[in-house]
């Protein structure tokens, strides 16, 4: 009997120093997986999370929908978020931030695009490479849901400075441009009963968290909050 074909190592296919650090994407087997600073950021294995964050945004939104509703994306990452968000006609703009032009780069020229090469193409999307805050700080556009993907969530974040983000401050530039009664979803690699709290000390309202379904293991989650109107 054969031995059976030991595994083979992942296969880099591009590295960068970034902005913020080392950016790696790389094969392993059929996965396409992106490395910040040494750390596994995501793969292409699954997207149930980040599809739910879209969705459940979307649920919550729809509860008093607005006209031609927009919505806000804080990260690329695979693309699994945008492409699920432009195959819904509701949106009538999306708008992407994303700060590595590797990861754009990767998806617009590189082998992501097979994920998301459609949605790049809708009208309604619009990718702005710039840093996520940087962009909540100073836009004077205005968005009825903004989604979050940045990092591994609130507890566990990868990327120094992310984690303002989830504080105080970095809440209230999300609130600033949201409309009155528009979603805040935060994509997060397990609960967070302490961020629970900060989004309701951040005067948001409605909060609640809604799980992926896993066999085993800490399960993915999706922050939700509203702002008053």
């Amino acid at each position: 009997m054969p031995a059976p074909t030991p595994p083979q190592p992942p296969e880099i296919l591009d590295r960068r120093e970034g902005p913020y650090g080392e950016v790696v994407l790389r094969r392993h087997g059929a996965l396409l997986q992106i490395i910040a600073n040494g750390c596994f950021l995501m793969d292409t294995s699954d997207g149930r999370s980040e599809r739910l964050l879209i969705d459940a945004a979307w649920q919550t939104l729809d509860k008093n929908p607005p006209q031609a509703p927009a919505l806000l994306i804080g990260g690329l990452g695979v693309g699994f978020s945008l492409a699920h968000a432009a195959a819904n006609p509701g949106w009538s703009r999306i708008t992407v931030v994303e700060r590595e032009p590797a990861v754009v780069d990767w998806h617009t020229d590189g082998p992501l695009g097979e994920l998301s090469r459609a949605a790049l193409d809708d009208p309604r999307t619009d990718v702005v490479v710039t840093d996520l805050l940087d962009f909540l700080r100073e836009t004077s556009d205005t968005f009825d849901a903004l989604c979050l993907d940045i990092d591994n969530g609130p507890d566990w974040t990868v990327t120094e400075g992310n984690d303002g983000l989830y504080g105080p401050a970095g809440l209230a530039s999300c609130a600033r441009v949201l409309a009155p009664g528009g979603v805040l979803a935060v994509w997060s690699a397990k609960p967070s009963p302490d961020f629970e709290r900060t989004l309701w000390n951040a005067g948001f309202q409605g909060v609640r968290t809604e799980e992926v379904p896993v066999a085993r293991g800490v399960p993915d989650v999706v922050h939700l909050a509203v702002r008053p109107g």
